[in-house]
């Protein structure tokens, strides 16, 4: 399907101090949109970015059916736009979209699609190390309709946004034992809107007690470990690696995926299974907790530094040698280095 583009007159690039980039309030120049109407996608378009026109009455804004992706655009050694498994988000939308009730958006399109932007929005990939441009495919329901139905419109946009390394310290994490993320059955796995708007209440009263994120425990004992803030979780235990299963409540992280296979890369073992907050404590009494980090697109790995649990403080570890390895190569494939898993797709 054709793209077309139209380019903005307008350029704000030249104002941008990419040493000093506000977190998620920056954007390009431009922006991939695609319309869903009469049962298929089309019009396919780079335009410059712009306000929507949205209606009161926009499905998502009543019924929620909204979801997202997130992933990066960096710069190889020879400057040269580089995209991380962009048909692994591909895949990953479309899996939140049958769960959401929306119709699949084409693989092949999305591709395209990320390759359109980046290529007119190159410049905008900040050339500090650890730092990206971040992109942001999403869709939601735009028809105009009261009423509990799947919506008959979509739109699916791409917005890119420059961005610097995420975490840079050590984060703090606040177990928390009464608000919940996800349950069986529920739409944990997709990456819903919702599930982030859930979210925030309990992230701010984890702040407010001084922690960076919330742990996030299951739905029914409230004693398995499911994931952290925006992030999949490891923990390093006598010298193996360990991540909660994917049971339905936990997203398919890519990042996830990914350092799985980098840590078996480098002799590690890594087992998925259900994982207790008690086997935690206990292992950080016995001495055989070694590191823990959680995973995802925006941060790359975060150093879990503690863990919050009621009335007891879980220390975890100040010293993070597998995980700023893991990261170390992460960010050297992302950056055009020995990419031993054909990962990295060019823009150009």
């Amino acid at each position: 399907m054709k793209i077309e583009v139209t380019k903005t007159t307008n350029s704000k690039l030249a104002s941008i101090d990419f040493d000093n980039i506000p977190l998620g309030r920056t954007f390009t120049d431009h922006m991939f949109i695609c319309d869903y109407e009469d049962g298929k996608w089309q019009n396919p378009r780079v335009e410059p970015l712009a306000m929507i026109p949205t209606h009161p009455a926009a499905m998502a804004l009543h019924y929620g059916q909204a979801i997202f992706e997130g992933m990066k655009s960096t710069l190889s050694r020879k400057r040269e736009p580089l995209l991380f498994r962009p048909y692994e988000n591909a895949a990953r939308l479309n899996a939140s979209a049958e769960r959401m009730g929306m119709p699949a958006f084409p693989e092949d399109l999305f591709v395209d699609g990320l390759k359109a932007l980046v290529s007119m929005e190159q410049d905008w990939i900040p050339p500090v190390d650890g730092s990206a441009l971040y992109l942001r495919p999403f869709m939601y329901a735009d028809e105009p309709f009261i009423g509990m139905r799947a919506a008959t419109s979509y739109k699916f946009i791409i917005i890119g946004s420059p961005a610097g390394p995420f975490f840079t310290k050590p984060v703090k994490l606040w177990a928390e034992k009464h608000y919940i993320r996800a349950a069986s059955g529920g739409t944990g796995e997709a990456k819903a809107a919702g599930n982030y708007a859930a979210a925030i209440r309990p992230t701010e009263i984890a702040k407010s007690k001084g922690y960076d994120q919330v742990l996030w425990l299951d739905a029914q004992e409230h004693a398995y470990i499911q994931e952290v803030g925006t992030m999949n979780i490891f923990f390093k235990v006598d010298g193996n690696f360990i991540t909660p299963t994917l049971d339905g409540s936990v997203l398919h992280g890519i990042t996830r995926k990914s350092v799985i296979d980098v840590l078996k890369h480098k002799g590690y073992t890594v087992t998925e299974r259900k994982i207790s907050i008690q086997e935690i404590k206990e292992a950080a009494a016995q001495g055989t907790l070694e590191e823990a980090f959680g995973t995802g697109t925006a941060v790359g790995i975060a150093h879990i530094q503690e863990i919050g649990w009621g009335d007891d403080v879980i220390p975890v570890s100040t010293e993070f040698p597998v995980g700023k390895a893991v990261n170390d190569m992460l960010n050297d494939i992302k950056t055009g280095g020995e990419d031993p898993f054909n990962w990295m797709t060019p823009v150009l």
